[in-house]
């Protein structure tokens, strides 16, 4: 039962982790990357679709992204989708290939950058805590129905905070990365 428990807390665990992950590739940090505009959606034919199933996105080079729609009449659809964004990104079109340039940040707009991270940062540990909340509700909940002894529930106690601990480490090693990324130059 209090294998269920950690089985359950781990995995929710990992998942608060996966996503503080996606929203921080959400955020520009000056280099190019084809993440950057995953979460970009276009209308295609009556539906709204994501960007990478219309078009190719590959980095051209360090600054710059190229996106490909499949279907010359997307090229339009998928420039204004990039340009109206939230990223704040000027495509420019040749033919029926879309170049995105990424402008060089700021040190304002990296200082902005950071406390954002640092923001998604603290979303993310708060629910990795949210969840040991629960598991160690859920851990009490045994004990009053006399399925596990005191001493089961304490040592599940002990393993359920490690587990906590060990998330909020990870968080905190992804945010180090993102902050030293945002700081280069």
């Amino acid at each position: 039962m209090i294998e269920d428990v950690m089985k359950d807390a781990r995995e929710r665990m990992g998942k608060s982790l996966a996503a503080y992950q996606d929203e921080l590739k959400k955020l520009r940090t000056g280099r190019a990357h084809t993440s950057l505009l995953d979460h970009i959606t276009v209308e295609y034919y009556g539906n709204h679709v994501p960007l990478n199933q219309v078009a190719s996105v590959v980095v051209e080079d360090s600054r710059t992204l190229s996106v490909t729609p499949w279907e010359k009449s997307m090229v339009a659809v998928v420039e204004k989708a990039i340009m109206t964004s939230d990223l704040g990104l000027n495509p420019a079109t040749s033919g029926t290939n879309i170049r995105v340039p990424l402008p060089a940040l700021t040190e304002e707009r990296r200082r902005d950058m950071i406390r954002v991270v640092r923001g998604e940062a603290e979303h993310g540990r708060v629910a990795v805590r949210n969840i040991r909340r629960d598991a160690l509700h859920h851990t009490k909940d045994l004990l009053k129905d006399k399925e596990i002894t005191e001493d089961q529930e304490r040592r599940a106690h002990d393993e359920i905070q490690k587990l906590t601990d060990e998330f909020v480490a990870k968080i905190d090693a992804v945010l180090a990365d993102k902050e030293k990324e945002l700081l280069e130059v």
